[in-house]
């Protein structure tokens, strides 16, 4: 019996540093229907696979970038969010849409994800075939969202400020009013392939819309090819804006959960993209995109791993 009790405390000792060794993280991303919210999810098992289990990440939903931002100055330990960086920008500034705080220095980057890219999708029956015949037309924009600022800035910009009819309902309606012929198009900001955009791909007949060259001379973001082919029925190319995203945490995660993070998701890059096609674009250069200051974590592993980084960023 003694022999007994000795190896079931033996095996309690022998458990109990691992247990203790779990660092558990949260990672705010975006809502459950966007690719961001999946590449969370991938992001949190590529971790666990990466750590051996030593890190848990818990993906929480989010109603969008601003949110994770705003967040980032009432959680405290090991809260990790994606945003693009011209939010973090404004944050730091304090510029709308965030107050003056200087909490928001807090802030520290950590490595990017793929890039925001602009989709307007149409129904191929309503025979919208450009910008211009968005005139009169309903078109969900996911009011809130950055895809929504994004569309009402290029909507201006093109000369169609007040000329389509939005229509004020969630994202996650679009695909259902589409197919329902309840509404002409939407718009939506995510990875490509889009999900959501597939989806609508799957349920009806549809067509992006693209932007000329004279067009992209007057909107604002990174120009950015989506190849014919990527969703069904879409058979060219089209030609959108982009613009980039990181992830970022503040400086309560101490230097070790920062380094293994960010390790762990450049060393699982390759086996992510395995899996989902978005994670192709995204490349060591572009540590250059994020704004802020780099995690002191973060910085180590890049100095490791030999990826240069902009003096900016240290």
């Amino acid at each position: 019996m003694k022999y007994w009790m000795s190896a079931i405390v033996a095996a309690t000792v022998a458990l109990a540093p691992s247990a203790q060794a779990e660092t558990r993280v949260t990672y705010k991303s975006a809502k459950t229907a966007s690719s961001y919210y999946q590449m969370a999810v991938q992001v949190a098992e590529a971790v666990k696979v990466g750590s051996g289990g030593a890190m848990i990440v818990t993906v929480e939903e989010s109603q969008g970038s601003e949110q994770n931002v705003r967040e980032a100055v009432k959680r405290t330990g090991n809260y990790v969010f994606t945003t693009p960086p011209s939010l973090i920008d404004s944050a730091l500034e304090g510029k709308k849409p965030f107050p003056a705080d200087e909490a928001y220095k807090s802030i520290r980057a950590l490595f990017p994800v793929p890039s925001l890219t602009m989709h307007w999708v149409v129904r191929a029956d309503t025979g919208i075939k450009d910008f211009a015949d968005l005139e009169g037309k309903s078109f969900i924009i996911g009011k809130g969202s950055f895809g929504a600022r994004q569309t009402e800035a290029v909507f201006m910009a093109l000369g169609l400020e007040g000329k389509v009819k939005f229509v004020d309902v969630e994202l996650n309606s679009a695909v259902p009013a589409l197919k329902n012929r309840q509404i002409d198009g939407f718009a939506t900001a995510g990875s490509w392939p889009a999900p959501n955009v597939q989806e609508a791909g799957a349920s009806v007949d549809i067509r992006l819309l693209s932007l000329s060259e004279a067009q992209l001379a007057k909107v604002s973001g990174t120009k950015l090819v989506i190849p014919a082919g990527t969703y069904k029925g879409v058979d060219t190319d089209v030609t959108t804006i982009s613009m980039p995203v990181g992830t970022y945490a503040t400086t309560a995660m101490d230097d070790a959960t920062a380094y293994t993070l960010t390790k762990t998701f450049w060393t699982q890059l390759d086996a992510m993209t395995k899996v989902n096609s978005w994670w192709h674009g995204v490349k060591a250069d572009m540590i250059g995109e994020l704004a802020g200051k780099l995690h002191p974590g973060a910085l180590k592993y890049y100095a490791e791993a030999g990826i240069p980084v902009p003096a900016s960023l240290k």
